[in-house]
């Protein structure tokens, strides 16, 4: 590494708070070139003091976010024993907090990266919801929350994207009129199924921008009103055959559809 140039974060935690600060700071100056080198799970004091000395040995200064006192004392008494510039993140906050609403703080690091149940099952979710874009590992769709059904370009993949973020196993499946569903499709609640639809002209102008942004011809079949209402008639027959709820996707944002599809979901469960 560089010895010229160099931020030292130090952190009893992960340390991507610290970071974020300092990264924001150097974008304020002409200094592409400075290094950050960071220090994380910091526990005893003689960890810091070896950290203070090597900045002190090569004229860095520190970023440090430490939550346990005997930590941050450390640093602050190592900071003047060597002179070396150390700025706290979190003390001062933490002691605003302290006279301002008359609370004592945890001091527990990694309270932010806390994993719990929701956040476990968030990824779980989004693990799952990747693996069963556009119709893959169709195996799985029993496991899914929800399955979302429409032509190519209707907001399946984002809208899957969105809920799984929001805890919710998601599958979505492309309807082509050339390619029949597989059966299982059929076997499927119907309270799980959704099917997405939009205008033909919208359809064109969105597949027609697509086709346009990938450096494609924009004037062939795909994107073609003709074959748009033929793919929407198709999509519309499956529907019906499913039974399921079919929502108008059309100039509306993924967050208000996603906010149709759960309030759906919650009636279907009560």
């Amino acid at each position: 590494m560089n010895e010229q140039n160099t931020i030292f974060i130090c952190s009893d935690s992960v340390g991507e708070t610290a970071e974020t600060v300092v990264r924001a700071t150097v974008r304020q100056f002409d200094a592409d070139h400075t290094n950050i080198k960071r220090w994380s799970h910091i526990k005893s004091e003689e960890e810091i003091r070896t950290i203070m000395e090597e900045a002190a040995r090569i004229g860095s200064f520190v970023v440090y976010t430490l939550v346990l006192p005997e930590l941050r004392e450390m640093i602050r008494q190592e900071a003047v024993r060597l002179n070396v510039f150390a700025v706290d993140i979190l003390g001062p906050i933490m002691e605003a907090f302290v006279s301002t609403f008359n609370s004592s703080p945890k001091h527990q690091p990694g309270l932010l990266h806390t994993m719990d149940r929701k956040y476990f099952k968030r990824m779980e979710a989004i693990e799952y919801t990747v693996k069963c874009d556009d119709g893959q590992d169709a195996a799985s769709w029993e496991k899914a929350d929800l399955i979302l059904l429409g032509v190519s370009r209707s907001s399946k993949t984002p809208l899957s994207i969105f809920l799984a973020h929001k805890g919710y196993k998601v599958a979505n499946y492309p309807l082509v009129p050339e390619v029949k569903p597989p059966q299982s499709l059929f076997q499927m609640m119907d309270s799980k199924l959704i099917g997405l639809t939009i205008t033909p002209e919208s359809l064109v102008k969105i597949r027609t921008e697509r086709l346009k942004a990938m450096g494609l011809p924009f004037d062939v079949i795909y994107s073609s009103l003709m074959r748009v209402e033929e793919e929407l008639e198709y999509a519309h027959t499956i529907f019906r055959q499913l039974d399921c709820l079919v929502i108008d996707v059309t100039e509306r944002a993924i967050e208000e559809t996603a906010g149709m599809i759960l309030a759906a979901l919650d009636l279907n469960r009560q």
